[in-house]
């Protein structure tokens, strides 16, 4: 287990933190679940130090006893079980255990894959359990503030008051570059300082992935041709999914193109955002967008020299992913593209409100940037709210009456 460590040798809080603590105070069972190595035991046994009995299955004693007597396990005080995936019968004991007593907090449960995309996984512990996802570290938490970007923020208030909202934020410049080098998991992002010590670090994590934890999701026999295949999607950052050109380009069959890329976003390392669905005038592309969990592991796969603007791109949705999912209020982070080549990279859906958010690499943002957030403001009228183009730059302006220019990092 890696402990994070700020250089006041404290644990730096996440955002998920409250989130987890208000799930534990209500429902019986909470599972958190992420990429290994994304800091879930850490965060943890940060919120309930020495209050919990603490047991993994990467332990070979623990899961043996969890196959052969798994009532051992979920009987007694409260529990933490790491890494439930190698063991999904045991959820049965868990869903017995809850049934016969349903007190708040008595099951904290982690696993690095997505429990309810596990084809072993028959018991989802509907109506028992909360699910909460802990994604790699994003900016404000790697400088310690415990939390994401102002997204929650520029929704609660009027457009007409972003500007001075985000004048107001004080975290300071943050070169993105940098950030994508490093990525979000907490040893490179956190503790390692230099590229090579990095780039140790990351082939050790492929590695295990594709030894070990790989395995677990699904028997893989040629692990050259599924690096082959993460590289190829490293190298598609930010772009339609296409698994018929991807399968040509790989060599291998699309239906193993298929399961593959479903056992990458199983496991968190891919992301495929979901395309915005309804349609007014326009045809509309409905093909996901295919991103990574973490920028830094993806430039590693992808064996790029500088990060891209789909690496910037990746950023940003890093962190919104990380607003997303501790909230308690569902919703989206999708993406708008039309037949004929408007696009906008990103569209938050929360209640009845859409923000439209565009993504640029460029330090001086024009009015003509802004076009494809004009143009999705149109087509949805009163629904949209105004429009974000984040950008490298320091310019915090509106270009436009609906579409205001803000750097990055007074955003993420």
């Amino acid at each position: 287990m890696d402990i994070i460590h700020g250089v006041k040798k404290r644990v730096l809080p996440r955002h998920a933190q409250r989130a987890l603590a208000d799930r534990l105070r209500v429902m019986p069972a909470v599972v958190v679940t992420g990429a290994r190595q994304t800091g879930k035991i850490t965060l943890a046994q940060a919120l309930t130090p020495g209050a919990r009995r603490f047991v993994s299955l990467d332990d070979l004693d623990a899961l043996e006893l969890a196959r052969r007597d798994p009532e051992a396990l979920v009987e007694g005080p409260p529990v933490t079980l790491d890494e439930v995936q190698r063991e999904p019968d045991l959820l049965l004991a868990v869903k017995r255990a809850i049934d016969r007593d349903r007190r708040a907090g008595r099951f904290l449960l982690t696993g690095s894959a997505n429990l309810l995309l596990m084809r072993g996984v028959s018991e989802s512990l509907a109506g028992r359990a909360s699910y909460l996802t802990l994604w790699p570290m994003v900016r404000r938490e790697q400088r310690g503030l415990g939390r994401c970007g102002l997204w929650e923020e520029l929704l609660g208030a009027k457009d007409s008051e972003w500007l001075d909202l985000l004048r107001a934020d004080r975290t300071g410049h943050e070169d993105w570059i940098e950030l994508a080098r490093r990525g979000g998991f907490p040893t490179p992002a956190v503790h390692l300082s230099t590229v090579a010590e990095r780039a140790v670090w990351f082939e050790g994590y492929v590695r295990t992935y594709l030894e070990r934890d790989l395995q677990t999701l699904s028997s893989i026999s040629a692990l050259p041709d599924f690096r082959r295949l993460m590289r190829a999607a490293c190298l598609r950052l930010g772009q339609l999914v296409n698994q018929t050109e991807l399968a040509r380009d790989v060599a291998l069959p699309q239906p193993t193109v298929h399961r593959y890329l479903n056992l990458l976003e199983t496991s968190y390392l891919l992301v495929r955002v979901p395309a915005y669905a309804v349609n007014r005038t326009k045809r509309l592309i409905k093909t996901p967008k295919l991103y990574w969990g973490d920028a830094g592991l993806a430039l590693h796969l992808g064996g790029a020299a500088e990060p891209t603007g789909a690496h910037l791109e990746n950023l940003v949705l890093h962190d919104l992913l990380c607003w997303r999912d501790a909230r308690v209020e569902r919703s989206e982070i999708l993406y708008w593209r039309t037949a004929a080549g408007e696009e906008v990279d990103f569209v938050v859906e929360a209640g009845r409100h859409l923000v439209p958010i565009e993504v640029k690499t460029t330090s001086r943002p024009r009015l003509r940037d802004a076009g494809p957030l004009r143009a999705f403001r149109a087509e949805y009228g009163k629904a949209a709210r105004a429009g974000l183009l984040l950008h490298t730059g320091s310019t915090l302006e509106w270009l436009a009456p609906d579409v205001l220019a803000v750097p990055w990092w007074r955003v993420c």
